[in-house]
């Protein structure tokens, strides 16, 4: 019995032994994940969710959560409902009723009476029906257009049972003109410049009127070529159009889908990604709901090689954009507490030689959010000048933009950042004081546009950012000590980079007559902020003596190179 026994220890110790030389070790994460995550998946996932004009509760809404329940499950993924304690992989989809009803467009046509070819059609132009739209009687309106040149001339004008044209958004005079001027309905134009509506002439921004079940009102969303058409058919007098709309609005309810893998020895501790469904666009977001489920694919097969046992867990969340986000933040106040990172995927498999722009990686709030200058640049989505006690400073931003870079060498890809500007699934996580950043591309000139279809999607940009944020993501999940070590010569390495590159502007903005003050400030809010962001690495371990002395030195030399910057730029 006793030879016996100590052959099962030596099996098993071997096996064990065996498993652990499986087990990939931290510089083996890019490799491996740039072998194993190809693309291929995401991109059939964009070309399938892009179909949809998806709003919450709507058809093409739940059909994209059910074919990622689909994929998961055959990834391995069980059914929470159904879920075993030991089980690894798991996911959920949550179900909760909506407040106000879905909406759903299905057909339209404008045609200007008289003339053959159609001013619009949403076989061409899925975006020109504003979102909240009722349908019109089958046999479309036919309806005298006025084109109100100066905004403020409509509440003035007779508009009752006409059709008002005007250059501004439909939300801005659905009031005065169908709530108070008894319009029939709007059609409007406002592209914004960046989406280079006189070279993009059919691209029509998604629009949207408030949901009024009294009135029933419809709005109309043009295009360049569609408003150019339109004003001059009005130059040669009267215009009447025939206008025909078909939507559903019904109750529904509201879906978000959870799938996580779980951690084997701080289960309870976490990185999110979280990718929004909604938007019509297969960019936006379709792009980030396909990344997400590679990664997540991806995961479960390294997970059930013994390639991967993560030491924290890792969750995908798919959703409402922002709501699902900050719902899971809000929610559960005790999951929020080991929320230790908080991703946002929007927008991440473009063709940037088709859309334009660049990769990014939008920023915690750091001083560059105050003081934007040199290779900081706000992109055109345009973000608020903030102030010092609204900065997060953590070591998030220089970690991830290490992991990117690096991805970016390796694949010759284009890796930018920009301050923080907000508008996507990293402000949930932000105002829950959980380290976020935003991944995503801009700018885009089909951004929001029915343009934006799987044409302009990369499926290497999609591989691109899966890997770089997975190889990320598993440094994290799985860090130690020695992570955190190798984090703190990161945040040295980007402080003193800093640092430097503030004393070069802030020459420059000397001899543009600013003043030293400011420019001190700015210098000394930078060292603030890398010296409490080294202070951060510290969720890495569970005992912060074991890398209190790398984060002494850390601090010296931020704090030595501050006060010698300081030092030559008052000379």
């Amino acid at each position: 019995m006793l030879k016996k026994s100590i052959l099962i220890l030596c099996c098993l110790s071997f096996i064990l032994a065996c498993n652990q030389n499986t087990i990939l070790k931290t510089n083996q994460y890019s490799d491996t994940l740039n072998q194993e995550l190809t693309g291929d998946l995401a991109f059939e996932t964009v070309n399938f969710v892009e179909k949809f004009w998806r709003v919450v509760g709507n058809t093409g809404f739940n059909k994209t959560v059910f074919k990622i329940a689909a994929q998961l499950e055959k990834d391995g993924y069980v059914l929470e409902e159904n879920a075993t304690k030991k089980e690894l992989l798991t996911y959920r989809i949550e179900k909760r009723p909506l407040k106000k009803p879905t909406w759903e467009s299905i057909d339209a046509s404008v045609l200007i009476d008289g003339e053959e070819v159609p001013l619009l059609t949403h076989a061409t132009n899925s975006n020109m029906i504003a979102m909240n739209s009722y349908s019109t009687p089958k046999n479309g309106v036919n309806a005298e257009v006025v084109y109100i040149k100066d905004l403020k001339k409509l509440k003035t004008t007779n508009v009752k049972g006409k059709i008002v044209f005007a250059e501004t958004s439909p939300y801005s005079i659905f009031k005065s003109g169908i709530i108070d001027g008894g319009a029939l309905g709007i059609v409007t134009y406002n592209n914004p410049k960046y989406l280079q509506p006189e070279k993009n002439t059919t691209s029509i921004q998604f629009r949207s009127i408030p949901l009024d079940s009294v009135n029933k009102p419809w709005g109309i969303a043009m295009s360049y070529a569609a408003k150019e058409r339109l004003k001059k058919s009005l130059n040669n007098g009267k215009v009447t159009l025939n206008v025909t709309i078909e939507t559903k609005i019904y109750k529904s309810e509201e879906l978000t889908i959870v799938a996580d893998i779980k951690g084997s020895d701080q289960p309870k501790k976490r990185l999110v990604f979280s990718a929004h469904i909604q938007e019509p666009g297969a960019n936006d977001n379709a792009s980030g709901v396909g990344a997400a489920l590679e990664m997540a694919s991806v995961t479960a097969k390294l997970v059930q090689e013994g390639k991967l046992n993560p030491k924290r867990t890792l969750t995908f969340l798919w959703g409402d954009e922002i709501v699902s986000t900050r719902r899971y933040v809000q929610e559960d106040s005790i999951r929020a507490k080991d929320i230790v990172w908080g991703i946002s995927l929007d927008m991440v498999g473009e063709d940037t030689e088709k859309t334009g722009g660049t990769f990014l990686i939008e920023k915690m709030p750091d001083p560059s959010a105050i003081w934007t200058r040199g290779n900081d640049q706000h992109t055109e989505w345009g973000g608020r000048k903030m102030k010092l006690n609204e900065m997060q400073p953590h070591y998030l931003n220089d970690f991830v933009i290490e992991k990117f870079k690096a991805q970016g060498k390796r694949a010759n890809w284009v890796v930018k950042t920009n301050p923080y500007e907000g508008g996507s699934d990293h402000v949930p996580f932000l105002k829950g004081n959980i380290p976020s950043v935003l991944f995503w591309h801009f700018t885009d000139q089909f951004y929001h546009t029915d343009n934006d279809r799987i044409d302009k999607v990369s499926k290497t940009t999609l591989k691109n950012v899966a890997t770089a944020a997975l190889v990320s993501a598993y440094t994290l999940i799985n860090a130690n000590e020695t992570t955190a070590s190798n984090i703190l010569k990161n945040i040295e390495n980007a402080a003193v980079t800093r640092l430097n590159e503030e004393l070069k502007q802030g020459k420059l903005a000397l001899i543009k007559g600013e003043s030293k003050e400011t420019q001190i400030e700015i210098i000394t809010a930078w060292e603030d902020w890398y010296l409490k962001a080294t202070n951060t690495t510290t969720d890495m371990v569970n005992d912060s003596l074991l890398i209190k002395k790398d984060i002494d030195k850390t601090q010296s030399v931020i704090k030595t190179t501050a006060k010698s910057v300081i030092k030559e730029l008052m000379n």
